[in-house]
């Protein structure tokens, strides 16, 4: 399906917590206790349908931390089995992941992001307020194990607080089979602030510059390697470089609204429609044409807590 600005519309993301177990610093944690607001797996499978049937053909399953919900491999067999989806994907702080990597496969799950701003044990504590970095490793090596690839790690440099560990992080990607992606810092606090603090991603490119483009553009992200790479650099520039116009996603956040842009405030509940799958699909359609042309940072500054919004 395209939305009115002629983009093909393919790839849903779908939050199913708001619930976290980390508190980042530049995101803010949910309460840890279950919310009532959170969708059952039928009813996630049910809007999995519906967007299936317009057309989309990718689906990553968000949250805040998606895997704090104990029934999130149930959700991903539900999920996979409402549509003929190419990918269902995940994405999380990778704490709890090598408890589930083996099952989440066998559920159905193809491959996972995990977000990790460092590779320095003080500094991680830091950032996320938990010493859990150990387990973020081996969650990504038990992935590997249990066969999901390809396998990404997301991470946000912030000026002066963790950006001295781009080097390590970079280096990730020169022994290991993976995609390491630098995000731009969004504004999700004080413009000015997040500004200073915001490293771009032409800066990366400067600091490293023996990476060389590999492709065109893949998403939202641009990569590069060097000779010698085992895996790839992803440079993700949403403010200083805007995908808007290429963008093919849609989010749906863990109560059942429709969040058509990150950059926008504007939501439309589906779960009046959840038991009437003809009126689900309608309504999903729908808010896909109200997506708009592109985000505006400066006059839709996105609300403090990714977990709010599904990443």
């Amino acid at each position: 399906m395209r939305d009115t600005f002629g983009r093909e519309i393919r790839y849903l993301r779908l939050s199913i917590t708001t619930r976290c177990n980390l508190d980042c610093v530049y995101c803010g944690k949910a309460a840890c206790e279950k919310r009532a607001t959170e969708l059952s797996p039928d009813e996630l499978g049910r809007i999995a349908r519906a967007f299936a049937a317009c057309g989309i053909e990718r689906v990553r399953i968000t949250g805040g931390e998606p895997l704090v919900r104990a029934d999130v491999c149930e959700i991903v067999r539900i999920v996979r089995q409402n549509g003929d989806f190419s990918r269902v994907s995940l994405t999380t702080n990778g704490v709890l992941l090598a408890d589930c990597a083996e099952k989440l496969a066998q559920a159905g799950l193809t491959d996972v992001n995990v977000s990790l701003d460092s590779t320095d044990h003080h500094v991680y504590r830091k950032l996320t307020g938990s010493d859990a970095l150990r387990r973020v490793l081996g969650g990504i090596d038990s992935a590997r194990d249990a066969g999901l690839s390809p396998i990404k790690i997301n991470a946000v440099l912030m000026r002066g607080v963790n950006d001295d560990g781009a080097e390590a992080l970079v280096d990730l990607a020169r022994r290991e089979p993976i995609d390491v992606r630098f995000i731009e810092l969004m504004p999700f606090a004080d413009p000015a602030e997040t500004a200073r603090l915001r490293v771009t991603g032409e800066e990366l490119l400067s600091r490293f510059p023996f990476l060389e483009p590999v492709g065109a553009l893949e998403g939202t992200a641009r990569y590069y390697k060097a000779p010698g790479f085992a895996g790839r650099v992803g440079l993700i520039s949403p403010v200083t470089r805007k995908f808007c116009a290429d963008c093919d996603r849609i989010r749906v956040l863990s109560d059942g609204c429709v969040k058509p842009c990150l950059g926008f405030d504007e939501t439309f509940d589906l779960k009046p429609w959840l038991s009437d799958p003809a009126a689900l699909e309608q309504a999903a359609r729908e808010a896909i044409l109200r997506k708009p042309a592109g985000h505006d940072f400066t006059a839709h500054a996105p609300r403090p807590g990714l977990n709010n919004t599904g990443g």
